[in-house]
């Protein structure tokens, strides 16, 4: 990572919320490298997750301007999939019927203006030690397929960041290609066989799926 995209990223993840502390460490890449696929680097994070984080409620993705509500419906169970799959911790995936009944919107953005005791109340409430934001900054539904993903974990005791991400996953490059096809090869997704040139490179399901869990293998480690 270059220094400069090291202080853009940190300074994203400044503006989470007033007074929260960004991470301190760059986290490596949760995998071991693999020759032309593609490697997230745009992301900070502690280098090992505090022993205290064992529950964390993840909050229902955000669309913003560039996903609408029935794309994010299915989004939140792919990203809730994809966070489990880490098995960092327990995954609490909070409704868009709940979040609506307490905050009054289906999805809070992790850049929106949140109340002082909002991660507090939502510990106390579910009995959790952090909380997953997850943004959509851009999204493709058609050839070539495209995905931004902005996603920040933070804790309710200090209101401190311990890891932000910030990507644009696009088949318009070719490591990209290469890591879905290594992703689905691997076996990750379970499930049926399926044809990449048919299937995956044409479905926004199955390359989301892919793009989740890039995102989440970044994770501080245990």
């Amino acid at each position: 990572m270059t220094a400069v995209a090291r202080r853009l990223i940190l300074a994203a993840a400044a503006g989470l919320l007033a007074g929260c502390a960004g991470p301190a460490h760059h986290s490596q890449s949760a995998r071991t490298p693999t020759s032309g696929v593609y490697q997230p680097r745009n992301y900070v994070g502690e280098s090992i997750l505090p022993r205290s984080v064992r529950r964390v409620i993840l909050l229902p993705v955000d669309g913003g301007q560039f996903a609408d509500a029935e794309t994010c419906e299915y989004l939140d169970r792919i990203f809730a999939n994809a966070l489990e799959h880490q098995l960092r911790f327990e995954v609490v995936p909070l409704s868009r019927e709940e979040c609506a009944q307490s905050f009054g919107s289906p999805s809070v953005a992790s850049t929106d203006a949140l109340p002082h005791d909002f991660l507090q109340g939502l510990g106390t409430k579910y009995a959790a030690q952090a909380v997953m934001f997850v943004d959509i900054t851009a999204f493709e539904a058609y050839r070539p397929l495209g995905i931004g993903i902005r996603a920040k974990l933070a804790t309710v005791a200090d209101r401190r960041l311990i890891w932000s991400f910030d990507e644009t996953f696009s088949c318009l490059d070719p490591t990209v290609v290469n890591g879905l096809r290594h992703y689905y090869a691997q076996g990750t997704q379970k499930g049926s066989p399926i044809d990449m040139s048919s299937d995956a490179l044409d479905s926004p399901r199955q390359f989301a799926a892919y793009a989740a869990n890039a995102t989440f293998g970044t994770l501080p480690r245990r």
